[in-house]
């Protein structure tokens, strides 16, 4: 099975139906087919316009403070897929244990065929964390991922991240200021002391999907992480020591998780930062249980009650399986709804063949249905439409960070680029929402 990169660079050339592939027939911007160094440099008129890049996230807007990566040597823009492969097999034979490479699920496959650990950012940032002999971690994900594996991993390992403009519109979604803004006008209507009982107004929980800040501001305030296997778990342990949570950034996983454990949807405002007390009245606030942020996942949005109606149509029987991160119809019309790492193992597990319809990241979905070839295995969106900001790492970038520290190519060795660091600021009080979160086992 070819992977999405090819696919799409198939379509782009108007070739794939001609050759008979069976490959789908659009992608969402024909962008997808040029070199994410497109769009990491200025424009001829030497304008630059902070952006996520094609793909799901191509519309959402970026904020102006969105990193940005800045041109690669031209050796790695311009050379063959043969060559870029034969170099970074070069340098990682030549760092050994002093490197170790994570690939989120979502990361294309030429790039994750690299990796010594694929998993989801919190399977990532803990493996980070059980590699201390490692000098350089380079994630290959997502910049709030990397940020994670940076507080969990030892003071002396350097994490790198191979295109900096790599980052995730909906961490984006929520920014400390607009958090601690919303915190501040929800003390003013609920107040901030305890009960008698020792429960206090409102807890704050965020989305493993967010920024080391975030996750510092939920270390300050009594808070926690969560992820979405966990966040079930994590509400539980919320409300047994507040009335009510504020839920940021994704909507969708907190509406869902809420939901299913009984919360009316009547009990869970929408908080729009734009609007003062995020466009509710005091009363509402009062009445709540779960205060979600307005924000989501540009991928799992895509995915349509439509998209189900039509797989149970086209496959009989078909398995249906979507993301929590969908929208709650979606999630209502499926048969199920979990993680990636939940997708991966039901897949797994899976004893005779089946049709499965999957409403997550479309090179997920793609590497599960080359790896159990006895089922089938599709995407519920027909359209070609990977992860923005996963999809501007590619095997160049790859190529340069490795080069760099070990001295294989142009470049002496031992230069750590892109690295990212999280202040001890920030770093400390968004370890200790990390443990709680590490503490909240499903």
């Amino acid at each position: 099975m070819p992977s999405v990169n090819s696919t799409i660079q198939l379509i782009t050339r108007e070739e794939a139906q001609a050759a008979g592939s069976g490959a789908p027939a659009s992608t969402c911007t024909p962008g997808l087919a040029e070199g994410p160094w497109s769009f990491d440099t200025a424009s001829a008129s030497g304008a630059w316009a902070p952006s996520y890049g094609p793909g799901a996230s191509l519309a959402d807007p970026a904020p102006a403070a969105t990193p940005r990566q800045g041109e690669i040597p031209a050796e790695y823009r311009l050379a063959s897929d043969a060559e870029l492969d034969a170099r970074i097999l070069a340098a990682k034979d030549k760092l050994g244990d002093k490197l170790v490479i994570l690939g989120h699920f979502y990361q294309r496959d030429e790039v994750v065929k690299y990796a010594d650990f694929v998993g989801d950012s919190f399977q990532l940032a803990r493996a980070a964390k059980e590699k201390p002999a490692a000098e350089v971690i380079v994630f290959c994900g997502v910049h709030f991922m990397a940020e994670t594996a940076d507080m969990l991993s030892g003071p002396d390992q350097a994490v790198i991240l191979p295109n900096l403009a790599a980052g995730c519109s909906m961490a984006d979604m929520a920014d400390i200021d607009s958090v601690q803004a919303c915190w501040d006008q929800l003390a003013g209507v609920l107040g901030t002391g305890p009960d008698a009982d020792g429960k206090v107004p409102v807890i704050p929980v965020t989305y493993m999907n967010s920024s080391a800040a975030l996750k510092g501001f939920c270390g300050e305030n009594g808070g926690i992480v969560c992820t979405s296997s966990n966040a079930e778990t994590v509400l539980e342990w919320a409300f047994e020591r507040a009335h009510r949570v504020l839920f940021f950034p994704d909507q969708h996983l907190g509406r869902n998780t809420a939901k299913a454990m009984g919360v009316p949807l009547e009990q869970m405002p929408m908080w729009n930062p734009r609007q003062v007390l995020g466009g509710n009245d005091e009363a509402a606030l009062l009445d709540s249980r779960v205060i979600l942020w307005h924000g989501f996942c540009s991928v799992h949005k895509r995915f349509t009650v439509d998209q189900i109606d039509k797989a149970r149509a086209d496959h009989p029987g078909v398995r249906v399986i979507v993301h929590p991160e969908c929208p709650m119809p979606v999630v209502d019309a499926a048969d199920e709804a979990g993680s990636t790492d939940y997708i991966r193992k039901a897949v797994a597990a899976a004893t005779e063949p089946t049709a499965f319809a999957i409403g997550t990241e479309i090179n997920m979905v793609n590497r599960l249905a080359a790896e159990y070839p006895q089922h089938t295995i599709f995407c519920l969106d027909p359209v070609i439409c990977p992860c923005s900001t996963m999809y501007r790492i590619h095997p160049g970038y790859l190529a340069w960070v490795l080069e760099a520290y070990a001295g294989t190519g142009e470049l002496p060795g031992g230069e750590v680029l892109n690295r990212i660091t999280v202040p001890d600021s920030v770093a400390v009080p968004a370890r200790v929402a990390l443990e709680r979160m590490l503490a909240a086992k499903p």
